[in-house]
């Protein structure tokens, strides 16, 4: 072995845990590079002896045990191993805020795929400072018995000095979670953590990081998002609702985002966040391509994908995912194949992690039919089937002052134009918005015939006016048609319910607000 090679290795600084510290043992070499024989270099050999193995600088003598390893910067590790080879060269040189300096490393020929950098670097790091459990044959012949005549894993290590040297990798030890590990040139083997170990038996695509897309550190607003999919014969399309911008706004449901196709309506917001802005931070399970080609592409199902999501964000940027149709994984279950579009990575992406695969606007939109604030109303009218008539018109007793919240005293109420009792339309109003439907009814047919009630409303803030029919639709239940358009089913008790607090709106009577 010559001199070079042992000014590498950990036999030229090697520390060996005594007691409650650590004391540097230091391997001297003869002018003929072989080690030579000492107590230091039998006392290393002790069963059950933790030693450093490698380091490039190390400190001068057994007698300053409290004295640190300083270790060269590593300039590139080449591992082969069982399954691929890796080229770990490094990415960026960096300070901390407490100014030290570190190196961060990655794969060549991977340079423009996210990589999981941390990971990488293990691979450097591992090795520049690899400790063993325990020193198991110094002077070893039979290499074969332990894996070392022809390891599974081979990393040689260079350093940005110069120096460099090459780790051998060898089988599993019967007891304990190790492996043999031994230093080309050096007759020594050891056993080393298969936890130090596990990163150099990895492919390149292990180290491939499995976030479609990184979740920024302030997250934009999603101005739009539009979902097309082979299995609808529509798009949904959400937009974000200018109106969130005003804290004013009391309108609407907590979400930001309105459902605007296949028809408009609110959105749930504890159900829409994860379609909306889900992703920003996207995970997928596994990796089926890097440097993905067209044939790749095609074969994946992505050239004509299944699904295709388009995310435009208030930042100027616009991102669209790709999803193939689902299919079934040994490994992950029920997954589909997955890319942002003009990426070079396919992915794949748990079902769980694709909703936008299988979601429909039933999932994601709100139920609620009503939802304007109730001083926001300038005017509403309701008309029964059974001939109850009313017509309120609204105003606030001062224009010009702005309140934080209003009050009924602040409004003045008529009804049918004579004066209405403002708390009392707020308890009627009351029980319409606490109306929830009970399903959709998108592209149903409008029953021939006059509703049983019809109802209008304009909102003061946004200057909307709707419209609401109710139309029997069974014993049981009604057909609630927004502006012309068949949206929602509802319980026929509450248009019931809806009928007789009409016909009490002039009594003292309770409203009624339940209904089955």
């Amino acid at each position: 072995m010559n001199k070079t090679a042992k000014g590498l290795i950990a036999l030229s600084a090697v520390m060996v845990l005594l007691g409650g510290g650590y004391a540097a043992l230091r391997l001297t070499e003869d002018k003929g590079g072989e080690s030579e024989g000492s107590s230091s270099s039998s006392e290393s050999s002790e069963s059950g002896k933790q030693v450093i193995i490698i380091s490039d600088t190390a400190p001068d003598g057994p007698d300053n045990p409290n004295q640190s390893f300083e270790y060269g910067v590593v300039k590139t590790v080449d591992v082969k191993n069982l399954t691929d080879e890796l080229h770990v060269v490094q990415k960026s040189k960096n300070t901390t805020e407490a100014g030290s300096a570190y190196t961060t490393y990655t794969l060549d020929g991977y340079q423009d795929v996210a990589m999981e950098d941390s990971i990488i670097g293990t691979l450097a790091n591992n090795a520049n400072e690899l400790t063993s459990e325990d020193v198991i044959a110094e002077n070893c012949t039979d290499l074969a018995k332990y894996g070392l005549d022809s390891p599974q894993i081979t990393a040689d290590i260079k350093y940005e000095s110069g120096k460099e040297y090459r780790m051998l990798i060898g089988d599993e030890a019967p007891a304990g979670d190790a492996s043999y590990v031994m230093i080309d040139g050096v007759d020594t083997v050891y056993t080393v953590r298969n936890s130090a170990l596990a990163n150099y038996r990895k492919t390149a695509w292990d180290f491939v990081n499995t976030t479609v897309l990184a979740s920024p550190d302030e997250l934009p607003i999603v101005k739009t998002l539009k979902i097309e999919r082979g299995d609808i014969d529509y798009d949904i399309v959400i937009k974000y609702d200018e109106k969130s911008d005003d804290s004013n706004y009391t309108g609407g449901t907590s979400s930001a985002h309105v459902l605007v196709e296949p028809t408009s309506a609110y959105l749930a917001v504890e159900r829409s966040t994860a379609i909306t802005t889900g992703m920003f931070g996207l995970s997928a399970k596994g990796i089926y391509s890097v440097h993905c080609t067209e044939s790749d592409i095609a074969e994946a199902g992505l050239k004509d994908p299944f699904c295709r999501v388009t995310m435009s964000c208030d930042d100027g940027n616009e991102y669209v995912l790709l999803l193939s149709e689902q299919f079934t994984d040994s490994e992950y279950g029920k997954c589909y194949y997955g890319m942002l579009e003009g990426g070079n990575v396919i992915f794949i992406i748990s079902e769980d992690k694709a909703q936008w695969a299988t979601v429909m606007p039933v999932d994601i939109a709100s139920k609620i039919f009503i939802a304007a604030y109730v001083w926001n109303i300038s005017d509403l009218s309701v008309e029964c089937s059974s001939g109850e008539k009313a017509e309120f018109k609204l105003e606030k007793k001062d224009p010009d002052e702005k309140k934080d919240s209003y009050k009924a005293e602040d409004i003045n109420t008529t009804k049918n134009g004579e004066s209405f009792d403002s708390e009392r339309f707020r308890q009627f109003y009351g029980f319409l918005i606490s109306g929830n439907a009970e399903s959709f009814a998108l592209g149903e047919e409008i029953p021939a015939g006059a509703p049983m009630v019809k109802l209008t409303y304009t909102d003061s803030y946004t200057g909307e006016t709707t419209t609401l029919e109710f139309y029997e639709k069974t014993a049981m239940s009604a057909l609630i048609v927004v502006d012309g358009e068949a949206k929602f089913n509802v319980t026929k008790s509450f248009v019931e319910t809806l009928i007789h607090n009409v016909q009490i709106l002039d009594t003292d009577e309770e409203f009624t607000t339940t209904w089955k």
